[in-house]
């Protein structure tokens, strides 16, 4: 008789009460669970490689597919932070932007709407969170993402500029992951717009979008993190002076940056 054991995940800071029980992940229901299974049903139509939901299971939690591969561990490793890693998972969320781009949300879904966004019409449903905490590789190549929590309509610009901020990354090399420490920063923007096909036009979005993204970051996560739970640890945790050692260190560099994204 197969016995079904329960293994915390905990890849995930924001999440709670994830698990993984045999080839399935089981998380709490949410306000925006049935917009992200909608989603998440048009990525499999499509073929694009994400968790598919399986239903709910007796304690009223989802249950989605578990996805196969490896994903990146702190502190990440130097084939993480590869040149040809940045291509790879910028060309991921490229092919991930076009697969959602025929998808007609339904009218009124309760997305989480609480976070930061930019202004504008939505362009897409933004996965919102590519960190390499949620990103699958498999033989060293970026190929699913995992965890839509963060999904949301938002722009493009946004959802590239929510990769950099981790991929860049557009931090304080104080707080950067030790692989990224002295890494050419503009250079590896450069690299990622290049390799996701970003135009000129959209390139001149990018900064600014990233000194927004900050500001509103800081204050979606403060109140959040009054109510407690996983935004509560980030918050207690030193994110808020993060976020400003990031914004400081973005428009210090803002110049350098700019000049190098063409």
């Amino acid at each position: 008789m197969a016995v079904n054991i329960e293994v915390p995940l905990s890849g995930g800071a924001v999440s709670e009460g994830v698990v993984r029980v045999g080839e399935t992940v089981r998380r709490p229901l949410r306000a925006h669970s049935p917009a992200v299974h909608g989603l998440l049903r048009h990525l499999e139509d499509v073929g694009f490689e994400a968790p598919r939901v399986l239903g709910v299971d007796e304690l009223g939690r989802e249950v989605l597919s578990w996805v196969p591969g490896e994903v990146p561990q702190r502190p990440l490793a130097a084939s993480v932070v590869s040149e040809d890693v940045l291509r790879g998972v910028a060309r991921l969320l490229r092919r991930y932007h076009d697969a959602v781009a025929s998808y007609e949300a339904p009218a009124g879904a309760p997305w989480d709407a609480e976070t930061s966004n930019v202004d504008g019409a939505p362009e897409v449903i933004g996965h919102c969170d590519v960190t390499p905490e949620n990103v699958v590789f498999r033989g060293g190549r970026p190929v699913a993402l995992i965890d839509f929590d963060l999904a949301r309509p938002t722009t493009r610009v946004f959802d590239v500029v929510t990769a950099l901020r981790h991929w860049g990354p557009i931090e304080d090399p104080a707080d950067r992951d030790a692989g990224l420490y002295g890494v050419d920063v503009g250079r590896r923007l450069r690299i990622f717009c290049d390799a996701y096909g970003l135009d000129r036009e959209r390139r001149r979005e990018v900064l600014p979008a990233a000194r927004v993204r900050f500001e509103r970051s800081y204050r979606a996560m403060r109140e959040r993190a009054e109510r407690g739970g996983g935004w509560a640890r980030i918050w207690q945790g030193g994110a808020g002076p993060r976020i400003r050692r990031a914004q400081d260190w973005l428009e210090w560099h803002w110049d350098e940056l700019d000049a190098r994204l063409w």
